[in-house]
């Protein structure tokens, strides 16, 4: 409770102290009810805004913003691209592609979690690329890394789709293969992406790890405080309903869980297992992984190929055929 107050003080200073000033300044000029509603509303304004600076850290650490690793840095072969969003922002990939083979093999598309930027994941990306044998594209979103704007929920699932919208435009990849990847919020993000109906017959496969069943229950379990049992979801700006949007996702899709994560609970994830409305679905939970470092179990990487292995390829008569508009998203190279 302590660190949370000393969070939005410290990122809010400045609005919080015009609610405590003015209503200081109402209750001189006009009276005790007026000045309390005031506050309250004051304060309830300092909540709302702060659960953006709860929930996202791209600054985490300091130089995220400005510092992103490349993956020459891991001897991997890359495109270095920017992209337009449907509303506008430029955001910031890298594609991944292997040597040979490139356009006959599944393409990941990575979704990060809520922290630091997509250069950060370039270890654990390092090892998905050699042993799956798979392209990756790596998505960095508004706000993160050297993207343009700021996070919020609707516009990283502007990102995911602007992404999506991207690979399926390319000729040199299997488009007939493409697998969604998402952690902890990344996992978000892929399961919004995978549950809309005009997706739906265009993903092969999606993997979700230690991700969550929506935040309202993500707070719950942080805070503790009884009161958010009673709070109304429009007091959340942030919801993240992965749980409800799971009936909708009929992509073959793989659950990951760590037993040690203390962030995230496992029991979040056989909930979104459970709930999935894919025929084909695994649960996988790692001994031993916690919320970061699940990635580093030793059955991980077979994990994930097991799975892969036994994925269905997409009926002819739902392969993707992609045909772009004047609405599709810009592409911009960066050599």
């Amino acid at each position: 409770m302590y660190n949370l107050l000393k969070i939005i003080i410290y990122r809010l200073w400045v609005f919080a102290s015009l609610v405590i000033i003015s209503s200081g300044l109402l209750l001189w000029f006009y009276g005790q009810l007026l000045a309390f509603t005031v506050f309250i509303l004051g304060i309830c304004g300092v909540l709302y805004t702060a659960q953006d600076l709860l929930l996202y850290y791209p600054n985490d650490p300091p130089d995220s913003r400005t510092f992103v690793l490349q993956p020459s840095n891991f001897q991997l072969p890359y495109e270095n691209i920017k992209i337009t969003t449907n509303d506008g922002y430029k955001i910031h990939l890298y594609l991944i592609k292997q040597l040979s083979n490139s356009n006959h093999i599944p393409t990941m598309i990575f979704f990060h979690g809520n922290a630091g930027n997509m250069g950060q994941r370039l270890t654990n990306v390092s090892k998905l690329y050699h042993k799956l044998n798979i392209n990756i594209l790596l998505v960095e979103y508004r706000g993160y890394g050297l993207s343009e704007g700021s996070p919020s929920e609707t516009g990283l699932y502007t990102d995911a789709q602007a992404a999506f919208d991207y690979i399926m435009q390319r000729s040199d990849v299997d488009r007939s293969k493409i697998l969604l990847f998402g952690r902890s919020l990344g996992g978000a993000i892929a399961i919004d992406l995978a549950s809309r109906i005009e997706n739906r017959n265009k993903i092969w496969a999606m993997i979700v790890e230690n991700t969550f069943t929506s935040i309202p229950d993500m707070a719950k379990i942080l805070l503790k405080w009884r009161i958010l049992s009673w709070l109304p979801q429009f007091c959340h700006k942030n919801k993240y309903m992965s749980l409800m949007k799971m009936r909708s996702v009929l992509t073959p899709t793989l659950v990951i869980s760590g037993s040690n994560d203390l962030l995230v609970p496992p029991i979040m994830g056989k909930e979104l297992y459970v709930r999935c409305g894919a025929v084909y679905r695994n649960l996988a939970v790692m001994p031993g992984g916690d919320h970061d470092n699940t990635w580093t179990c030793i059955d991980y990487y077979s994990t994930i190929q097991q799975f892969l292995d036994h994925v269905p390829e997409l009926p002819e008569s739902v392969s993707p055929l992609y045909e772009t508009n004047d609405n599709d998203s810009q592409l911009v190279h960066i050599v």
